[in-house]
């Protein structure tokens, strides 16, 4: 019990190591703990984006003393990986280095870079899978949504009163949400890999579409904006300065968009265009997740947070499950992910 114990918190611990990665890049965040016989951490490691030292690879470096690693415990978030892409296997790392013991969270599902788990046990190294696997897996869902299915994960967003409008009848909704909610969309934004917004709402409103902090300050992750629409958006507008770039989409395909995307490996699509642009994608089955920030007032009138989905009559309704509910200052976040979606898959070679 006391080993489980001490690898359980290992476990945690890089589940929180990893979080210090980029949240949107290609790759996913992981988190590695090198326990000694006794349950100690003597290093640790993350990985810290595209091109750099993988988690295993950056806690083995962090030993005082490489011969620590002979008959030790890593505790990792991924199935150490068995392929060499930009850099070498996490598998033949950790053999060389004479790790006893491997623990890991959620297995790789990609194509070329699982296999890890078996390549340890061949050398004899004892493995166990599955541990916090639930808190790791969510922690990397848009991942491996992307890795398993082929298209990227998808969360739509939008804030609305108590009575589900988005905006007062003028067409005025700055700020229907308070201080905490923005700050949490600002964070949410800045760890997706694009933003999609319609033309509607750009020529409307004329966003920035970038995460900031609470000062205004771009943070160090941005989103890549991308304009869905076959209106004109002058070339003076704030999104034109983004400084991810701007992807103009003139057409309304979604599925395509998506796909789209899947090409440029955006991993999680964060949709907050308004009302139009939400409804769209929830009638085409394409989010996996739905954001409601819900304001303690009522506005009335005809602007609703969503409008036509197609659902004609109460047994067509999109049935979703609560995911978890927090509540942000004066505000209430809902987060509800859909029974179905309608993704279509594509085979993609992991990199």
């Amino acid at each position: 019990m006391t080993t489980q114990r001490h690898e359980a918190d290992a476990m945690r611990r890089a589940i929180a190591l990893s979080r210090r990665g980029p949240a949107n890049g290609a790759n996913p965040r992981v988190g590695c703990v090198i326990l000694d016989a006794a349950g100690r951490v003597i290093a640790e490691g993350w990985h810290r984006g595209r091109g750099t030292a993988h988690a295993e690879v950056a806690a083995l470096s962090a030993l005082p003393d490489r011969s620590l690693a002979l008959g030790s415990t890593a505790v990792v978030t991924l199935e150490p990986c068995n392929h060499t892409g930009a850099t070498g296997p996490c598998s033949e790392a950790l053999i060389d280095a004479g790790v006893g013991r491997v623990v890991y969270a959620v297995a790789d599902p990609g194509v070329s870079s699982s296999g890890g788990a078996e390549r340890l046990r061949t050398a004899g190294v004892d493995v166990e899978a599955g541990v916090l696997g639930d808190e790791a897996e969510e922690n990397i869902r848009p991942w491996l949504t992307t890795m398993r299915r082929g298209t990227p994960f998808v969360t739509v967003k939008w804030a609305s009163s108590l009575d589900g409008r988005a905006a007062a009848a003028d067409g005025t909704s700055r700020w229907i949400t308070g201080p905490c909610a923005r700050a949490d969309v600002h964070r949410r934004r800045s760890e997706a890999g694009a933003i999609v917004a319609g033309t509607g709402t750009v020529l409307a409103d004329d966003p920035s579409l970038t995460a900031r902090d609470s000062e205004g300050r771009e943070l160090s992750e941005q989103p890549m904006p991308v304009i869905v629409g076959r209106r004109s958006v002058p070339r003076d507008s704030r999104v034109f300065a983004h400084p991810a770039g701007v992807i103009e989409y003139p057409s309304h395909d979604l599925p395509g968009l998506v796909q789209m995307l899947a090409e440029r490996d955006v991993r999680h699509v964060f949709v907050e265009g308004g009302p139009t642009l939400a409804s769209a994608f929830l009638a085409a089955g394409l989010a996996d997740e739905v954001l409601v920030y819900i304001a303690p007032t009522v506005l009335g009138g005809p602007m609703t947070a969503i409008t036509e989905i197609g659902v004609r009559t109460i047994s067509e309704q999109a049935r979703m499950r609560f995911d978890h509910v927090d509540r942000l200052g004066d505000d209430v976040l809902l987060v509800a992910r859909p029974l179905t979606t309608r993704h279509l898959p594509i085979t993609k070679e992991d990199d």
